[in-house]
């Protein structure tokens, strides 16, 4: 599957998981693929719990490829506080394809309850991004649990697992291949697929789909 066809099953794609999983850069690049098959598509930033790794980092590179941007007022600026776009009705009525960058866990996820029956009416794809390597969701089991939560704390139901697992710049083959039996027995307890497993866009693995690291460096 290319990235871009994961957010062509409905008009709006819901990139959701534990914190430090990725999700901003597997949202940002879902976006770059759809501009690149010449897609029409935005990128919703709710992100209310971590102000430091969020799409509207990326607000300039989207808009100069045409990729619309809706982000809190207030993003990456002194005051950065949890707030909605002003524009955010567009995830349901604008032109083209929604991609939705929501904030790690349950308490993140709560910002898409606000909006339930918008999603329903709408028509929406949810999915679980999956890190074998972060400390809270390693076990299957465990995020198995955190998938759970987040689905009770917004009313919606993911349908997919994308395996974004990695170590950053650090991230080998090997890596790649030891997380496959652990987000394959996640996606037979959660009863959803795998949609597709992530590689750096420097390895070369089959079976796998490329992705650029969009994300800031802190230092």
């Amino acid at each position: 599957m290319r990235l871009y066809e994961s957010a062509e099953k409905a008009k709006i794609t819901v990139i959701s998981g534990p914190f430090g999983a990725g999700k901003t850069n597997v949202a940002v690049n879902i976006a770059l693929d759809l501009a690149m098959h010449g897609k029409k598509c935005r990128v919703a930033d709710l992100d209310t719990v971590n102000p430091y790794f969020r799409s509207a980092d990326n607000k300039q590179m989207l808009e100069e490829l045409g990729i619309q941007t809706l982000i809190p007022e207030f993003a990456n600026t002194n005051v950065d506080i949890p707030a909605m776009p002003l524009n955010y009705n567009l995830i349901f009525t604008g032109e083209g394809r929604s991609i939705v960058d929501v904030g790690g866990d349950a308490d993140g996820a709560a910002v898409l309850g606000v909006s339930h029956d918008d999603y329903i009416k709408a028509g929406y794809s949810m999915y679980f991004v999956y890190n074998r390597f972060r400390p809270l969701s390693a076990d299957p089991d465990d995020a198995l649990e955190l998938m759970f939560g987040i689905q009770r704390a917004c009313g919606l139901n993911f349908c997919g697992i994308i395996n974004n697992s990695n170590l950053g710049a650090e991230t080998a083959k090997e890596h790649i291949e030891l997380s496959r039996a652990a987000a394959e027995t996640l996606a037979e307890k959660a009863g959803i697929p795998i949609i597709f497993t992530t590689s750096p866009d420097y390895l070369d693995i089959p079976g796998t789909v490329k992705i650029k690291n969009v994300t800031k460096k802190l230092f």
